[in-house]
């Protein structure tokens, strides 16, 4: 499956977005044990997001230093 390129580049910020709404859901909805859930959920999707656009920005940086030798795999 392909995405379009703004829809692909904005899905780690979709990511971070979704996480920082969880862990202000979870503040205000306290509800034992299901408030645990949202926070994790939340730092995880922070986490992933960051992530993504860490792994990016590396690659990116790693294909305008070397060229096309990172797309060339034997």
């Amino acid at each position: 499956m392909r995405l379009s390129r703004p829809v692909y580049e904005s899905l780690p910020y979709a990511y971070m977005g979704l996480g920082a709404g969880a862990l202000v859901f979870s503040y205000y909805w306290r509800v034992p044990g299901w408030s645990d859930v949202v926070v994790g959920f939340g730092l995880l999707a922070m986490i992933c997001g960051l992530v993504l656009v860490l792994k990016r920005r590396d690659y990116r940086v790693q294909k305008r230093r070397y060229g096309a030798a990172l797309d060339e795999e034997d």
